[in-house]
């Protein structure tokens, strides 16, 4: 039995989406019904929901087998966008034993892009003591998959060189405090304009890409983390030392069908044949990893980087400046006080 607090024709502000397509073209600020929850969810009133790249993705529809993967084929099957959240407990599922009405959580949600969100329990934990809602909200996605990928793929240890490219977006601002945070040496790749902030953050050198290649330095490096970049394949292992890891966690190439993808499918190919490991990651989202990630932020050796603060009525230039690559870190939709 469900246990909830809505009632038939309560409504909430909400960005909807009918189309596939641009923010611009797809996206709009309306009414709809409050989401009903089921026997192991709880209904959040969200006070802030971050700007991750899938967001785009998920909007676009690109590459295509984004569509292939269930979220729809012509038309994406959730009306309302985003998943990254930070929020209160309102109401909880009849199998929900863990979280309480008036609980602060963050996590993975559906549809939170809206004054209320529905979320499995096993995919929130409670808010980290030293964050706001605004910098909790940045943390699921991004820091999940910046983290999964420090330990889990990179296997990340002390005294290691590591290289974090696209050291200042989403998932690479974490994944330079989480590897500073395993011991390692971190060298970050970005602008010219990012650099200090990337410093800042525990970087102990940055490149700048617009000034020179990772590979051309003549430096080489235990593990590298591509968050978001599109260079070759050849060039990235030139990077690396005879033995060394490669984690591809990122990608954005404009192509409908694959979309960076391939690099992707050919590290993993490739790997068998060569000394040095090349491969990808796919996300876990669970909590165990979200109290991990907790532990990391109370402790002071994680912070989250936020941009800049939108509220609802602008999430499409949110997600836009998160696209074109305008936003230091994290962009943050903030709803509730």
């Amino acid at each position: 039995m469900t246990t909830s607090t809505t009632t038939a024709g309560t409504t909430m502000r909400a960005i909807l989406q009918e189309n596939y397509g641009e923010a611009e073209n797809v996206l709009r600020l309306g009414q709809t019904g409050r989401p009903t929850i089921g026997d192991r969810e709880v209904l959040l009133r969200v006070h802030a929901a971050g700007v991750d790249r899938g967001v785009w993705h998920l909007m676009a529809g690109l590459p295509y087998p984004v569509r292939l993967a269930g979220y729809g084929m012509r038309a994406p099957k959730a009306s309302v966008p985003g998943r990254e959240v930070a929020g209160r407990v309102e109401a909880v599922g009849g199998d929900v034993t863990t979280l309480a009405v008036g609980d602060e959580v963050f996590g993975i949600a559906e549809g939170a892009y809206a004054e209320y969100a529905r979320a499995r329990a096993d995919k929130l934990a409670p808010r980290p003591s030293n964050l706001t809602f605004a910098q909790a909200a940045a943390v699921p996605v991004s820091g999940l998959t910046a983290l999964q990928a420090v330990r889990d793929r990179g296997h990340v240890q002390a005294g290691q060189q590591v290289l974090v490219i696209g050291a200042s977006g989403g998932v690479g601002t974490f994944a330079v405090q989480i590897a500073k945070a395993y011991g390692a040496d971190v060298t970050g790749v970005c602008s010219t304009a990012k650099a200090d902030m990337v410093q800042s953050i525990g970087a102990a050198r940055v490149i700048d890409y617009t000034r020179g290649d990772v590979a051309d330095s003549g430096h080489r490096y235990d593990v590298i983390l591509d968050t978001g970049g599109n260079r070759p394949l050849r060039q990235l292992r030139r990077a690396l030392t005879p033995r060394g890891t490669l984690v591809i966690v990122g990608g954005e190439i404009d192509r409908r069908w694959l979309g960076g993808i391939d690099r992707q499918l050919r590290a993993v190919v490739l790997s068998p044949f060569t000394r040095q490991q090349l491969g990808t990651l796919l996300c876990s989202e669970n909590q165990a990893d979200l109290l991990a990630l907790t532990k990391l932020i109370e402790s002071g050796q994680v912070t989250p980087v936020i941009g800049k603060l939108y509220p609802l009525s602008q999430t499409i230039t949110a997600i836009r400046d998160m696209r074109d690559g305008h936003v230091r870190g994290k962009a943050v939709i903030t709803l509730h006080p």
